[in-house]
Order: C-alpha cells, then sequence, then structure tokens
C-alpha cells in the first residue's frame, strides 16, 4: 500500500527492471523528494534527519534487493502476515524514534496542518482503498485482497508498537510555576491545575494533571527535574482517553 505500493503498480504496468535493479525503489524515491520538500516546514530537525535517512535506506533496500522469483514459504497467506508483521515493528521503531518512513506520512502531515479535520490515519485509508481499487481493476481481485490483509496486520502492528498510540497521564507536584508553561508550550498539551498543601509539611504546592504521549514521558520528566528537581511526579499508563486529546504522527 501506500507510496511503495504506488510504485511497485507503476512498475509492473510502465517500467521494467534493468539488470539487478529493482526501478520500483527509484520511483518511490522520486514521488518521496517532493513530498519530502512539501512537509518540510511541519517538521522538526530530528524527524528531518530520520526521515532523509530512512528513505535512503528504503530505496536502496527496494532498489537491489530483487525479491525472489520463487516464495521461500509456499503458503501465500503465512507470507503476507510474516510481512505485515516484520514492516510493522520496523515503521513503529522509526516511529518511535522520532522519524517517519516517508510517503503518505508526509502528505499526511502537510494535510494535517493545513486542516484541522484531516488526520494522517484518515487520508492514509482513504489513499489506500482508492489503490487497491485500481489494482483490483488492473490486476485481480486476490492481489487487492491479499494487499489489504498485509496493510491491516501492518497498520495492527503498528499500533501495538507505537509509543504515540498509547496515553499516559502525568499528575505533578511542583512549586515551580513555570513547570505548566513548559508543558502547554513545549509540548502543545493541555494542563489543569489546583492548589493543593502537603499533610506533613504543611506546605502549599501545586497540582497538575496532563496526558501526553508514552514517547514523552521520558523527556517531559526530564525538562520537569530541570525546573523543579524536588517534583513529584505520578504517572499512570492505563488510561483511556477521549476529547480533546491530539494524536501525533511522531
Amino acid at each position: 500500500g501506500g507510496v511503495p505500493g504506488t510504485a511497485q503498480m507503476l512498475r509492473t504496468l510502465f517500467f521494467s527492471n534493468i539488470q539487478n535493479v529493482d526501478t520500483a525503489g527509484i520511483i518511490n524515491l522520486a514521488f518521496n523528494i517532493p513530498l519530502f520538500l512539501l512537509a518540510l516546514k511541519t517538521m522538526k530537525k530530528r524527524m528531518v534527519v530520520g526521515t532523509v535517512l530512512s528513505v535512503a535506506l528504503q530505496t536502496i533496500i527496494f532498489t537491489y534487493i530483487i525479491a525472489p522469483t520463487v516464495p521461500i514459504l509456499d503458503d501465500k497467506l503465512a507470507c503476507i502476515v510474516i510481512a505485515g508483521l516484520l514492516g510493522g515493528v520496523g515503521c513503529g521503531l522509526i516511529l518511535t524514534n522520532s522519524a517517519s518512513a516517508g510517503g503518505l506520512d508526509l502528505l499526511g502531515l502537510y494535510l494535517s496542518h493545513k486542516s484541522k479535520k484531516i488526520s494522517v490515519g484518515i487520508f492514509n485509508i482513504i489513499y489506500n482503498i482508492i489503490l487497491y481499487t485500481l489494482m483490483a481493476i488492473l490486476f485481480d481481485v486476490s492481489t487487492a485482497l491479499y494487499s489489504i490483509i498485509y496493510i491491516v496486520v501492518f497498520s495492527v502492528t503498528i499500533d501495538r508498537w507505537h509509543y504515540q498510540n498509547i496515553e499516559v497521564e502525568l499528575m505533578i507536584f511542583t512549586h515551580v510555576p513555570e513547570v505548566k508553561e513548559m508543558i502547554m508550550h513545549e509540548y502543545a498539551r493541555g494542563v489543569t491545575c489546583w492548589d493543593g498543601k502537603g499533610a506533613y509539611t504543611n506546605q502549599q504546592t501545586e497540582v497538575l494533571v496532563t496526558i501526553v504521549a508514552k514517547s514523552e514521558v521520558s523527556s517531559v520528566q526530564r525538562e520537569i527535574r530541570k525546573l523543579d528537581p524536588n517534583a513529584f511526579v505520578i504517572a499512570h499508563t492505563r488510561v483511556s482517553v477521549s476529547g480533546g486529546y491530539q494524536k501525533r504522527l511522531v
């Protein structure tokens, strides 16, 4: 699916492999360059570097490692499930390390930045529905169905692996007002606060509650320690969130 799937479809229809070079890798790179430039303004420096490395490595593997003509396993469904699991883990690792695998993620980032009504996930689904419909028309229905099975396994694996999909509630007890400002400005997360008092010390303290992604927890705690080394932080990982919480790609 996505841009790699589009590249493979175009390769099959209009191009052919040159000796031991798969032209799908070159087509994939050609699509990613304008998409990367389009989404550049919405990306942090770390994500830019990680995405460039990811797409470069992806292009090399795509281009020079030719798929075997004879399947390693006779069971086609087993091959698809294994590929979906491995691909999902790989993409999850990329996203967990604040990078992107390129392709539709980049275009989705750009469109979601332009309009809050568009999410990266919804855009991916719409694009892939169109792509699989074309596959069913141009090739055969079984190819489209196997592709759908792959993308479902791939997507579920990413959701299980990617820490951005796991919400964590942080309860922070601090005497430093700048802590809540840091969370709101540096991480763009909402904060609920109220005045509290220590039962033992009888001292006034500020109680803050916020929801962040699991991948942000270590970074937030590190920044809290810089502002208030004596801050007390409680993290709850098994929380269900609905409403104004914003999930992000990275």
